[in-house]
């Protein structure tokens, strides 16, 4: 019965999920062939430390994630997402390039901003267009089928980088070049793909951003806003469960398994979750989430054998299952229908400057007192942000 049930809900979700679905686990597959090795290229053959590794993950994932204020309210008012998300596409795909050819710090932060920047242009926009697809009744499914596909070229692109790893003796710049063709043809699929559907004619086109148009943001929407902005406190970028991982003594050609496992645990569970989200408190599945990411820090911070870090990276993998679709689709069920782009835009502008924080902190604290203070530092803010969340008098239910 339950078997038959998941059939069922996979085939109701549109046909322009699968295509945004599949678009985003090939740019993930790029991407993640790059990122997993990323630090280590950084620290080894660049000769960074983990301040600078820190300042540029900070930047780069802020810059994707504040870049969407604009792109969010844009794609509101010109009544059309596709184009944009198209664009933000195209500029990650140009940016692998940059990688492979990087002969220090100045063009390896070019390229990471630049390909953060195209990720931060489509992604208010292809959120959005999830929620109009989509009918409400099956948007955490669509949400969580979405992000799992996503993370299944997570899971691939760090197994392709060990395999190329392992062939090539360590040569980044291998994997750099090799990671292009997977980016290009996500932005040929996403172009010839998915057809948009017509924009609502039941609005005049005005100023998203408007403070007559903010004022229509309700308080459920600025609540998510406010926990979101906490929960990316406690959770900095995954550059350091990389370096972690080195720490620990993990062959320098199989560091990228790490980012494979968390992958493969965060595609595995977010669809479950997602449908999980249709039927049950959002407040709560939130809550689970950040005790299993306190759980998480808690053993990394402690734990200094490879089983550790194992263990630790699981967890991690997992509450982003439990949590990432989740926020999107409490940020598309708390925001009216014509303001979804810009509703996404604000979340994640919030998002990137609490993102920008937390990596140069936990970069900072790397260098100066050790990873376990990291990981500490990390779960703090995990039960300030539950804390929170128990005592708010805003509880979200589908």
């Amino acid at each position: 019965m339950q078997t038959e049930g998941k059939r069922s809900s996979l085939s109701q979700i549109p046909t322009g999920i699968w295509i945004l679905g599949f678009v985003s686990l090939l740019m993930d597959l790029s991407s993640e062939m790059i990122h997993s090795v990323l630090p280590m290229f950084m620290v080894t053959a660049l000769g960074a430390s983990a301040i600078e590794v820190g300042i540029i993950e900070g930047l780069a994932e802020s810059t994707a994630l504040m870049v969407k204020v604009l792109s969010g309210p844009l794609s509101d008012y010109l009544g059309r997402r596709k184009g944009l998300a198209v664009l933000g596409y195209g500029l990650a795909a140009l940016s692998k390039p940059l990688f492979a050819i990087a002969p220090g710090i100045g063009t390896l932060l070019s390229a990471r901003v630049l390909d953060r920047a195209g990720k931060g242009l489509r992604g208010a926009p292809r959120d959005a267009l999830v929620a109009d697809i989509t009918p409400s009744l099956l948007r955490g499914a669509a949400y969580g089928l979405r992000q799992s596909l996503d993370t299944v070229g997570a899971f691939l692109g760090p197994l392709l980088a060990v395999g190329l790893m392992l062939l090539w003796a360590n040569d980044f710049r291998v994997v750099f070049w090799i990671a292009t063709i997977p980016a290009f043809a996500a932005v040929g699929l996403l172009i010839f793909g998915l057809q948009e559907p017509e924009p609502s004619r039941s609005h005049p086109r005005s100023n998203p951003i408007r403070r007559d148009s903010l004022l229509r943001l309700s308080q459920s929407y600025w609540w998510v806003v406010a926990v979101g902005a906490l929960f990316t406190l406690a959770r900095f970028s995954e550059a350091f469960l990389v370096l972690r991982a080195l720490q620990a003594g993990i062959p320098v050609a199989f560091v990228p398994l790490v980012m494979v496992l968390m992958s493969l645990i965060y595609s595995l569970s977010a669809y479950p979750v997602g449908r999980l989200s249709d039927r049950m408190s959002h407040s709560l599945l939130l809550a689970m989430g950040l005790i299993v990411l306190i759980a998480a820090d808690l053993v990394l911070a402690i734990g200094v054998h490879w089983l550790s870090v194992v263990l630790g990276v699981s967890l991690w993998g997992l509450h982003m299952g439990i949590t990432q679709g989740l926020l999107a689709a409490m940020v598309a069920n708390t925001a009216h229908a014509d303001l979804r782009g810009t509703a996404f835009g604000l979340f994640n502008l919030t998002c990137g400057v609490a993102m920008l924080l937390a990596s140069v902190v936990a970069g900072v604290l790397w260098d100066y007192a050790g990873a376990s203070a990291t990981f500490f530092v990390g779960m703090v803010f995990c039960v300030i942000t539950l804390i929170g969340l128990i005592c708010s008098p805003v509880h979200l239910k589908v």
